[in-house]
């Protein structure tokens, strides 16, 4: 193999890596407003189904349980959902296709498989215990990034782990 061709070999090698390298790096995501609360991390969550059902993924999730907004990422960076919600109506936007709900809990029933209680991730994430019926939340490692909850009832049970930044 001659030098020029040598040299073309790891250009193109370059180019290719850098490529992969573009491929996997997280999109930029639009700062929010001034006072809305903003968590990001991973989050997983297993459901005690039949058969069983496991979910996970990098989150963003801004505003108040009253209006806000949750967004799915892929492990390489792609948006996967965006869920957003206000008083009275709920939506999930996936590609190019919106649904809407009637609620924020019909709208995370539907995504996840479960019901979740989306509205207490925030007071969750916070580090308060507020109580949701069927669920108990370890907020004990809130300080150092992680969350744990747990829902026993109703059927089927589910457990969904988070891990994030704590800003």
């Amino acid at each position: 193999m001659t030098a020029s061709r040598r040299l073309a070999a790891r250009l193109l090698g370059g180019c290719l890596l850098a490529a992969v390298l573009a491929g996997c790096a997280t999109p930029q995501r639009a700062p929010a407003q001034p006072g809305v609360q903003v968590y990001t991390g991973r989050l997983a969550l297993a459901v005690s189904a039949n058969p069983p059902q496991a979910f996970s993924a990098g989150f963003e999730l801004k505003g108040a349980p009253e209006a806000g907004e949750l967004t799915l990422y892929s492990p390489l960076g792609g948006t996967l959902a965006v869920l957003g919600w206000t008083p009275g109506s709920a939506s999930l936007k996936s590609g190019h296709e919106v649904r809407q709900f009637a609620s924020l809990d019909a709208l995370a029933s539907e995504v996840t498989g479960t019901e979740l209680p989306v509205a207490a991730l925030f007071d969750w994430l916070g580090g308060k215990a507020t109580a949701v019926a069927g669920w108990q939340a370890d907020v004990s490692e809130v300080a150092n990034g992680r969350l744990r909850a747990q829902r026993t009832t109703p059927a089927p049970a589910a457990d969904l782990r988070i891990a994030f930044d704590n800003k």
